[in-house]
């Protein structure tokens, strides 16, 4: 609308323009003969007149001054007779029309005509009313003439009154805004009307699809008619319908892994209780089998150790993803319970040649926290930490604040990429492959401590510098 306002001003006001001049430089030149033939016509019958005494000057002058009125209705003619100087005057101010005065002529006219013999013209405003309050544009044109006897030199003007072009240019003005107005106002109908059929289903097609993403898969759009937007209706709607399925597929298939996952940990944990008895049975009768059954023995007792391991690391991400898992949560104090997962990992240091260092001004952290799942955080990132430390020493930095508190476990080791440290807590994913582990982990420990920083609503990040070691926070 503000577009279209403007554009209509401009093509407005530039039609205007052109009529105006149209108009005016056709009567101008019309005027311009008229008042050129005119004056010069009573400037010589002035020069050829001899009349010797006042009072036939007089009558001349009057004669001469009303000849030149014209009459026609659309722009009348008037005359003027104004004394140039006042040496030897005696024919006053004479004009043809009540109320017309010397003084409505432009004083850069009045010089021209003064110093000049030429004929010389200039746009005037001439009053309508008495009072002043109304003005009519008008033209006119003087010439210098001599009157007889005595040749002394006047001013003869003749002007026209515009009126009649004004209203005329007036009423051209008013049917243009009308137009414009109109114009403007259907544009403003269409283009309300237009916008509408189109903003309101994609407003309804936003809003279903807020619904959506938000979980309402059943929500469509309504599709009515045959255009465009009925096309773009019916193609959402097929969409979110093939979404939907997909979805549903997804989510079947992930709780059919989800309780295979579930039921196959569930039934080995029977087998494998059976195993691990005879496992023990043997590691502890070791010492009375040759050299290569006590190493199997060890073997044997040792993989099954990280089996059951496997198999309960498994059994707590199944959990997860079916959504069962429950935050207990107490007041416990983060820094005893980073002091108990330490100790918890010493042995493992020992043999590793690593120092284990709490590196904190704090001697208390009470958070509303579930102990045994911030204790497992703990003992999985100093375990990985010890891990790949390169028996350097490992710190574990403790900060809180009455609104939070935070624990990093930073290592001297052989470090990490960005993109490692960015995919380090996916499941069963290692930097690398052939580097053994010393304590043969499940792959799925720091998975595990991101599902449990989520459930406390907090998050777990890492950071990695090849040769320069990480920190997990």
């Amino acid at each position: 609308m503000l577009l279209a306002s403007v554009s209509f001003v401009a093509v407005g006001g530039f039609l205007s323009n052109q009529i105006a001049s149209a108009l005016y430089d056709e009567r101008f030149d019309q005027f311009s003969a008229e008042a050129g033939s005119a004056l010069v016509d009573t400037k010589a019958v002035f020069r050829d007149s001899s009349a010797t005494d006042r009072d036939t000057t007089s009558r001349l002058v009057l004669d001469s001054v009303n000849a030149l009125v014209g009459s026609e209705t659309d722009a009348p003619r008037q005359s003027i007779l104004v004394p140039i100087s006042g040496e030897g005057l005696f024919i006053p101010t004479t004009v043809s029309q009540d109320g017309a005065t010397a003084g409505m002529l432009p004083p850069d006219l009045q010089s021209a005509v003064r110093d000049g013999q030429d004929i010389y013209w200039a746009p005037i405003t001439i009053p309508v009313t008495q009072d002043g309050d109304q003005d009519a544009p008008g033209i006119a044109f003087g010439t210098q003439v001599q009157l007889p006897p005595e040749r002394s030199p006047y001013a003869l003007y003749v002007y026209y009154d515009l009126s009649s072009m004004q209203s005329t240019l007036d009423y051209i003005h008013g049917v243009l805004w009308l137009v414009g107005l109109v114009l403007l106002l259907v544009i403003g109908g269409i283009t309300w009307y237009v916008t509408r059929s189109v903003m309101l289903p994609v407003s309804h097609a936003a809003s279903v699809s807020e619904k959506l993403a938000s979980g309402q898969l059943q929500e469509r759009m309504e599709v009515s008619g045959e255009d465009e937007v009925a096309r773009l209706g019916a193609s959402f709607n097929h969409m979110a319908g093939s979404l939907q399925d997909q979805i549903t597929q997804l989510a079947q298939l992930s709780q059919m892994q989800q309780r295979f996952v579930s039921d196959v940990s569930h039934e080995l944990r029977t087998p494998l209780t059976t195993v691990r008895m005879a496992a023990e049975v043997l590691h502890d009768a070791r010492d009375e089998f040759n050299p290569v059954n006590k190493r199997s023995a060890e073997i044997l007792f040792d993989q099954v150790e990280r089996f059951q391991a496997l198999l309960a690391d498994l059994l707590e991400i199944s959990r997860f993803d079916a959504g069962a898992a429950v935050l207990e949560a107490e007041s416990v104090d983060v820094v005893q319970l980073v002091q108990h997962a330490i100790d918890g990992a010493r042995p493992l240091a020992e043999r590793l040649g690593s120092d284990l260092r709490i590196v904190s001004a704090e001697t208390e952290c009470i958070a509303d926290a579930d102990g045994r799942r911030i204790d497992r955080i703990l003992r999985n990132l100093i375990v990985n930490a010890l891990e790949h430390g390169e028996a350097r020493p490992v710190e574990i930095h403790i900060a809180c604040n009455p609104e939070a508190v935070a624990v990093a476990v930073r290592d001297h080791g052989i470090g990490m990429t960005p993109l490692e440290a960015s995919r380090v807590f996916d499941r069963f994913w290692r930097a690398d492959p052939a580097r053994a582990r010393t304590t043969g982990g499940s792959g799925l420990g720091l998975s595990i401590a991101t599902e449990d920083a989520r459930l406390h609503h907090a998050w777990l990040e890492a950071w990695g510098m090849p040769g320069e070691g990480a920190c997990f926070r």
